[in-house]
């Protein structure tokens, strides 16, 4: 069989107005200059004749402590004429220090902007957008920080030639070298990364998608006997009538869609302990009835009674509501009815049924999504309890049916129960070792305590309940989850999906820390519960609509492969033909005839992964090299040069390309030969 290889590009193309070139200011080569001054608070010598770099008589020796900074500061200086800041590193003797970057407007800290790893005894130039840092086009730029984020000692370090650059970068965008090797680092492709949620049966075959997922707030509470939903915080707290009264008719439309477009089906499974009623003739109620409970700050405006639960006096949440104004109690027996319903109408999962059950959503949010009927946050062991309970019930009904949990929705999710994030929150006490049910489970973090409990009780009753860890996650920095494409944002949102997998990369949001998830997520099950496969099963990366949202889409997806994640699924479909839609497209179907991505990883490489990350894969249909580029430059055209390792062959590569025209085209073919590829 003749070897093919097939390269996907995923590009932007954004016209910008460009300034007029300037000239750059320098800020530091062998002394300061042009007014700026030393304000750091890191031990600093700002005359350091060690490790000088060429051309230069003195460089800055820095030794951080925790939390300490080089500090260049130049109040009120104007950002305008300037895009970056060039500046040279190195690692001295030791090297491995990780620093961030951060400017400043008016003494405020901005955008913090991970570096990478410095070499020892090299000096290496780096230069961050100040759109990166959160300074481009403003008035009152007035400092930068070179810095250590994290609460340790670092060894010495060296700074020299800081700068800030005038005007566009000179020139079209740099030549990117990637190298791949098809014989290093192969590992399989899990096919279900690929994974929507409330697709229709068109969605699902246009994408090929996998997975097909019915989850999120609203499942917490559907009550399948009379097929309707408790609309939580996301609407007013109402119980809500779906479409139909048929029982369970909403989850069977989305196995119905699943089935018909050959995707599997994951179907939350409520534990909460109540469900919503209605009233006469499929009527709306509401859990905070103004006419009871008083006036709310704010009501359905097609529904005046039915209030947010906040009451105008003193703005305060009205904990004395009555759960049984809109629901009734439901219990393990009540959902053994819902997996029955199920079973008895498409099959146990062996013979074509519902293969995957998710045990609810988001628990450590229930006494927020949920206050009206679960007022007071879940803790640990209340959860750990539910979950095997209901856990326990669907492996009675379906015994090769798959459970997935517990679904956690971020990071302060993942490390602590929701009843210590609303105590932490009522107390204004954020020292994890206050936290009440953190200090009564041994000062365990919530998702390492919950598996390694799961496990203790697999093993006394020799029966597995959990075959997948499955967590949320949401960009939490900036508007990155929103439909903001400034620049600033734009550029974060590109670096941003480091948050999955650099163990340099420290978050720059309110969590300002080393997330690194899906490696996380597989070192606390091979710790705590080996065996478990691990999944995300909600994320998204906002500006659908837009070429930003697409690049990172490809991104997110090709580093869901590469990591060896088990199973994923976007929240929720993308619309159809939006940029984002056709970045996952680009992955399953780019040619019409549900032609892939390949399912073996191997080793790709690049400079830099904020710039142009790549991914390639081998085909095992026909041995194709498939290789994803995503080019995540603002402007203007990306060479890009590809030099091949252990994969034999002459030819013609395909290639197919989507770009801000928003389609996904075919180009001309481009020759390969002895390992080269350009473009």
């Amino acid at each position: 069989m003749r070897r093919q290889l097939q390269l996907f590009c995923v590009v932007t193309f954004v016209l910008l107005a460009w300034r007029c070139e300037g000239q750059n200011e320098i800020i530091y080569s062998n002394e300061l200059q042009n007014a700026w001054m030393n304000w750091s608070w890191a031990e600093v010598n700002v005359n350091c004749p060690t490790n000088a770099p060429p051309g230069s008589t003195t460089c800055i020796s820095v030794d951080c402590t925790n939390y300490t900074a080089l500090y260049f500061e130049n109040a009120g200086l104007d950002s305008t004429p300037f895009t970056n800041l060039s500046f040279w590193l190195n690692g001295g003797a030791s090297g491995g220090q990780v620093l961030t970057v951060t400017g400043l407007i008016d003494n405020d800290q901005q955008t913090q902007y991970a570096l990478p790893a410095l070499a020892a005894n090299t000096w290496q130039q780096y230069t961050v957008s100040l759109a990166a840092i959160g300074v481009a086009d403003q008035s009152d730029f007035d400092g930068i920080w070179i810095w250590n984020n994290k609460n340790l000692t670092i060894p010495t370090f060296y700074v020299a030639n800081v700068e800030l650059v005038a005007g566009p970068p000179p020139g079209p965008n740099p030549t990117n070298f990637i190298g791949i090797d098809a014989g290093t680092n192969r590992n399989p492709i899990s096919s279900m990364i690929y994974g929507v949620a409330f697709a229709t049966s068109n969605e699902l075959a246009d994408l090929n998608a996998t997975m097909n997922r019915s989850g999120g707030n609203e499942e917490s509470t559907y009550n399948w006997e009379i097929n309707a939903h408790g609309k939580g915080a996301d609407y007013f707290f109402e119980s809500y009538p779906d479409n139909s009264a048929t029982p369970g008719e909403s989850a069977d439309s989305v196995v119905a869609n699943s089935k018909a477009a050959g995707a599997q089906t994951l179907i939350t499974i409520p534990m909460m302990s109540w469900g919503p009623k209605l009233g006469a003739d499929r009527a709306i109620l509401p859990s905070y009835s103004i006419a009871k409970y008083g006036p709310q700050t704010s009501s359905d405006p097609y529904f005046p009674d039915a209030g947010n639960g906040v009451s105008v006096t003193n703005n305060t949440l009205i904990t004395w509501n009555d759960p049984n104004d809109a629901n009734i109690p439901v219990d393990t027996n009540f959902q053994m009815g819902y997996v029955e319903h199920l079973t008895n109408a498409w099959g146990v999962s062996t013979n074509g049924g519902v293969g995957y059950y998710i045990m609810d959503n988001e628990h450590s949010l229930w006494f927020s999504t949920h206050q009206d009927i679960h007022p007071v946050g879940a803790t640990m062991e209340e959860i750990f309890g539910k979950m095997v309970a209901y856990a326990s019930m669907v492996k009675r009904l379906d015994p090769k049916a798959l459970v997935l949990g517990p679904e956690e929705w971020g990071w302060s999710g993942y490390l602590y129960s929701g009843y210590d994030q609303q105590w932490s929150g009522e107390h204004g006490d954020y020292n994890p070792a206050d936290y009440p049910d953190r200090t009564t489970n041994g000062g365990w973090d919530y998702m390492p305590w919950l598996l390694n409990q799961l496990h203790q009780h697999d093993t006394n009753t020799g029966q597995r309940l959990l075959d997948y860890f499955t967590l949320h996650c949401y960009p939490q920095e900036g508007d990155v989850s929103g439909n903001d494409v400034s620049t600033a944002t734009e550029l974060l949102r590109n670096q941003s999906t480091r948050q999955f997998w650099d163990s340099n990369y420290v978050d720059p949001s309110w969590i300002n820390s080393v997330i690194m998830l899906i490696p996380r997520m597989q070192s606390w099950v091979a710790s705590y519960y080996p065996g478990t496969k691990v999944g995300i099963t909600e994320y998204d990366w906002g500006a659908e609509p837009y070429m930003s949202g697409a690049t990172a889409e490809a991104d997110i997806l090709g580093i869901f492969g590469r990591q060896g994640l088990d199973l994923a699924t976007r929240w929720e479909v993308p619309d159809v033909g939006t940029p984002t839609y056709l970045a996952m497209k680009m992955y399953r179907n780019y040619d019409g005839n549900d032609s892939t991505f390949g399912d073996t990883s191997v080793l790709a490489g690049g400079p830099d992964p904020d710039s142009v990350s790549v991914f390639a894969a081998q085909r095992s249909s026909d041995e194709a090299l498939t290789v994803m580029a995503v080019n995540k430059y603002l402007s203007g055209s990306t060479p890009l040069v590809i030099d091949l390792t252990n994969f034999t062959g002459t030819g013609t590569a395909q290639v197919w390309q989507l770009n801000s025209s928003n389609v996904i085209a075919r180009l001309p073919g481009l020759n390969y030969t002895n390992g080269a590829l350009q473009m």
